[in-house]
């Protein structure tokens, strides 16, 4: 998990280094972000949740090298998209994937299945957001089948990673997430997961069904997403009250990354009107979105994966240091999103980019770090 973690965060200050200075094309600098560091940390933090949510035992080695195995992948996807390996490399690195999410997919509805007494009900979000990608990388074999249909395959692939998996991800693991971050349970956080899993799965399906109807069923879809992300802002609001919410720099960056999700909604659906292209859009979620929920969620999960066991003087400075000026990353990084959606790019992926290198200071000025 350590090395997925450091090869997440390397991949997204690279992919913030080479859209900054123009290099590399549009579709291989996004899968720098997506293929080689946001999957395999979906993958990972599967493989930390799901043995809790199923009061199983830890996953076996197999399953742990998942996000590793994923990465590889997504590096020889970047590579072919790049031009540096044939482009037909592109399909093998699908079909790579398509088999590993199947895999932990299996894993996951076995654990489940094996749970002492009845499981949490957050492993059905991960099975649901694997049975998505698995659909999205679907579209992506489809292109060599059906090229005709290109750029249809291109959007399914879009809105079924970043709505479906990574939102169904993000949104089954935050009722979860937050509450620990606080160090304050939440009795409610299975019932609202419980509740709303549907709802926010037939929401994504929604909007992905408006590619081949028409871009109107996407505004349907978005608007329950967005009441979704509303009432999960409002329960943390009333369970643990705004002083508590806001004192904690995790605990922002999670709340950051829900108002994150929001604007990035908006923009989808003023691009599907047609008054935004795609690009500005898509750099605004991942800046409002993906980097305060990645810092977020390594804030509190790296210095457990780091300092295994009971809680520990060592885990508790690493996390002070990762946590220390989540305030302000959170308003870097969403200032970043608005500057995207402004169309002022060379100033957004600058301030960006220093908002994730703020974090990787923390690792750094934490002098007893040693994976």
């Amino acid at each position: 998990m350590l090395i997925t973690a450091a090869l997440t965060l390397l991949a997204l200050i690279a992919a913030a280094s080479l859209a900054a200075v123009g290099v590399g094309t549009p579709a291989a600098v996004a899968h720098l972000v997506f293929a080689v560091g946001i999957v395999p940390l979906i993958f990972a933090a599967m493989t930390h949740f799901v043995p809790v949510l199923t009061r199983t035992g830890d996953a076996p080695a197999i399953i742990r090298r998942l996000p590793v195995f994923a990465q590889l992948a997504g590096v020889l996807l970047v590579l072919a998209l790049q031009g540096i390996f044939p482009y037909e490399l592109l399909q093998l690195a699908a079909a790579i994937d398509l088999s590993l999410a199947g895999g932990l997919l299996y894993w996951i509805v076995r654990r489940a299945r094996a749970a002492l007494g009845r499981p949490h009900p957050g492993w059905r979000w991960y099975a649901a957001a694997l049975a998505v990608l698995m659909l999205a990388l679907m579209a992506i074999l489809a292109m060599a089948l059906w090229p005709a249909h290109w750029q249809v395959w291109r959007l399914l692939h879009l809105h079924l990673n970043t709505l479906g998996l990574v939102g169904l991800a993000a949104f089954g693991t935050l009722p979860v997430l937050l509450p620990t971050v606080l160090g304050r349970a939440d009795p409610g956080a299975a019932q609202w997961l419980q509740r709303y899993l549907w709802p926010m799965l037939l929401a994504v399906l929604t909007v992905v069904l408006s590619i081949a109807v028409h871009w109107s069923l996407a505004t349907v879809g978005a608007a329950v997403l967005l009441v979704l992300a509303g009432l999960l802002l409002v329960r943390w609001l009333q369970c643990f009250g705004w002083q508590r919410l806001l004192g904690d720099g995790a605990a922002v960056s999670l709340i950051a990354a829900v108002f994150g999700w929001i604007l990035g909604l908006l923009a989808g659906v003023l691009h599907g009107a047609g008054v935004m292209p795609a690009m500005p859009g898509l750099w605004a979620w991942v800046a409002a979105f993906l980097l305060p929920l990645v810092t977020g969620a390594l804030s509190q999960l790296l210095p457990v994966w780091v300092w295994p066991g009971p809680m520990s003087p060592q885990r508790q400075a690493l996390r002070v240091a990762l946590v220390a000026g989540g305030q302000g990353r959170s308003v870097v990084f969403l200032t970043a999103g608005v500057l995207f959606l402004a169309g002022l790019p060379e100033l957004a992926m600058p301030l960006a980019a220093s908002g994730l290198l703020w974090f990787v200071g923390g690792l750094v000025r934490y002098r007893q770090f040693r994976p």
